[in-house]
């Protein structure tokens, strides 16, 4: 029994359900927000899901601001600008939507406008979080358009200093969003692409987290029926983008992943972070093309969960099925097998492997891997994305 000691903390106020974006000013008056600052991603501003949300503010005359200089990998300097155009116009608040980017994003300018000590003062490391003055903390509302990250209720952002080429993640428990509005109508204008790289997102923090050593079997619970429900329902959301049911489902699986992944993560991540700053790739499709490798890699420490896992979700010959079912997953999903696939005119040379592979096994989430990632099974594990292993040795 001396073992079974851990520390649990679960998420916030979520309000699920079609339709549920019109409750906004409801939320902000809940809140407190008297003048939020609406943060999006480029791409989405100019989309009609962002003007029918305003119009919602403007037909409420609720006055709001909006920032939208979201780099797919937010960089320091995206959150400069952030917090310049949070204190300017006066806002009390903070309204994330978007995808994981414009998430995360939302997150720290609500957080980081307040102190007087630089964003790097605050990574997950320790007991960093406690530099932190909350009391000047701004509150923040998170509404996903996507369903892969599941940052609406999670304790951390993560932020590219730009200077060393990093992924830092900050956390806070009050970069807690106060209340998610998850409605999936929001997600119904996604492109295949995006599904397929946030879902697969979904899909590595639920199975990431419930492969992560430690006692925390709420997480476990989460994360199995997050993993059933992103592989009964990504197809779908990825073949019909109009699917709600699909798309529901999805939003619930990121949001479970997140929920689970305070257990831990692992080399799928801790691989997936530096190849991100350095390439800027999509953080979720990254996590799909490493995701076999890592399985195997771990087996011997894993293949008595996954097949309790298989044998829940359906999925027949254990290990070796489960491994099959990601390799046909991703192909369903058109993710490439390997790195070159995925970043054009992929060169790397030596000198950069090596960096790669140091930059992961100092990653925070490198320590919640089942089987110690030391430097030689990351390029190991780099080299194996890089090539492209044959899928029946996987």
């Amino acid at each position: 029994m001396s073992q079974l000691i851990s520390k649990w903390n679960y998420p916030t106020t979520v309000r699920f359900g079609a339709g549920r974006i019109k409750e906004l000013p409801e939320v902000l008056e809940a809140t407190g927000i008297k003048n939020p600052l609406f943060v999006t991603d480029p791409g989405l501003a100019k989309l009609p899901v962002v003007a029918s949300t305003l119009k919602i503010l403007d037909d409420a005359k609720i006055p709001y601001g909006v920032f939208s200089d979201v780099k797919p990998n937010p960089v320091d300097s995206n959150l400069t600008a952030g917090i310049a155009v949070f204190k300017q116009g006066k806002h009390d608040g903070v309204i994330a939507f978007g995808g994981g980017s414009a998430l995360d994003l939302g997150k720290l300018i609500a957080f980081q406008a307040g102190q007087t000590r630089p964003i790097w003062d605050f990574e997950d490391i320790g007991d960093w979080w406690t530099r932190a003055n909350s009391e000047v903390i701004a509150p923040i509302i998170a509404v996903p358009t996507t369903a892969g990250t599941g940052s609406e209720v999670g304790r951390a952002g993560v932020i590219t200093n730009e200077a060393t080429h990093t992924k830092k993640v900050i956390f806070h428990p009050k970069l807690l969003p106060a209340i998610v509005i998850a409605d999936p109508e929001l997600s119904v204008g996604m492109p295949a692409f995006i599904t397929a790289g946030t879902g697969m997102d979904a899909l590595a923090h639920c199975l990431e987290a419930y492969c992560a050593p430690g006692y925390h079997p709420m997480a476990d619970g989460i994360a199995v029926e997050g993993i059933r429900l992103v592989f009964e329902n990504l197809p779908k959301a990825y073949a019909n983008g109009n699917d709600l049911t699909a798309r529901a489902h999805m939003m619930s699986a990121a949001a479970m992943g997140a929920t689970a992944f305070q257990k831990g993560l692992g080399a799928i991540h801790s691989l997936s972070h530096p190849i991100g700053a350095l390439y800027d790739t999509h953080h979720g499709m990254t996590n799909a093309v490493f995701m076999p490798y890592v399985l195997a890699f771990n087996r011997g420490a894993i293949e008595e969960r996954i097949v309790r896992l298989a044998n829940y979700i359906g999925i027949k010959g254990g290990f070796d099925g489960f491994a099959k079912a990601i390799l046909d997953l991703r192909t369903e999903l058109k993710v490439p097998h390997a790195l070159p696939g995925l970043i054009k005119d992929l060169d790397m040379d030596d000198a950069r492997k090596e960096l790669i592979a140091e930059m992961a096994i100092v990653d925070p989430t490198a320590g919640g891997n089942p089987v110690e990632l030391t430097k030689q099974a990351a390029l190991k594990l780099l080299n194996e994305a890089i090539k492209g292993q044959p899928k029946g040795e996987l």
